[in-house]
């Protein structure tokens, strides 16, 4: 990206606005606020900024409502902020289309690194769409698409279709935390929890072949009682 980054921050609380506005300003990011809803999606169709951060507690439009409007229209990736009680809406919002969440209180160092994936997820994302590659790399990682292979530092790994399936959602979604209920329904269709008790099962057999150290995941990470997120390697 040429220009710098422009940030949506949707926050009603004052104090938490001026941090993270500060916070951007000083990192050279570019910035609007809005207070509410109605002002976040006003300020979402005229500026088009390159990421928002949400905070699900608004006084006027439920925070999961404007994810579904804004994914109506544009994919741009929605960091949710949300208190630690809310659970639900958090899984409830990335379900609606957001791509992160923070959990208050936050520190500011992860505010900031959530902020540099995103930017690299999409940066990653341009780049795989002008080239339309067949064959997806991530450190030792390699999935050729066209093939239908994957490989661990060169070696060719044998893998089920369930777990080549799975591997690749959550390769094609890189950076993004996916929750059970999305990851489920992309792969039987349907989200019960039956499913969900087999998508751990599948989970556990394919970090057996593509971890060093299963119990200690560098590729695969487990967000607890929400789902996984693929880490981009360095």
């Amino acid at each position: 990206m040429n220009h710098k980054p422009l940030v949506l921050v949707v926050e009603d609380d004052a104090a938490v606005r001026n941090l993270i506005a500060t916070t951007l300003e000083t990192h050279d990011y570019r910035y609007h606020t809005a207070p509410n809803g109605e002002a976040a999606i006003l300020e979402a169709v005229s500026h088009s900024p390159d990421v928002m951060l949400l905070d699900l507690g608004l006084p006027d439009i439920d925070g999961v409502e404007i994810i579904q409007k804004i994914r109506t229209w544009s994919n741009m990736p929605i960091i949710v902020i949300s208190a630690r009680s809310e659970d639900r809406d958090k899984i409830d919002a990335l379900d609606a289309g957001a791509d992160d969440y923070l959990t208050k209180p936050f520190s500011v160092e992860e505010l900031l690194a959530r902020l540099r994936v995103t930017f690299r997820r999409l940066h990653y994302a341009q780049k795989a769409g002008e080239s339309e590659e067949a064959v997806f790399v991530n450190g030792d990682l390699k999935i050729d698409y066209a093939a239908g292979c994957v490989y661990m530092a060169g070696r060719e790994l044998h893998i089920t279709p369930m777990e080549y399936k799975l591997l690749c959602l959550l390769a094609k979604n890189v950076g993004k935390v996916l929750t059970h209920t999305y990851i489920t329904r992309e792969i039987w269709g349907s989200a019960f929890n039956s499913d969900v008790a087999s998508l751990r099962v599948f989970m556990a057999t394919l970090r057996k072949k593509i971890e060093k150290d299963p119990s200690n995941p560098q590729y695969i990470q487990t967000h607890v009682g929400v789902g996984y997120r693929m880490l981009r390697m360095e």
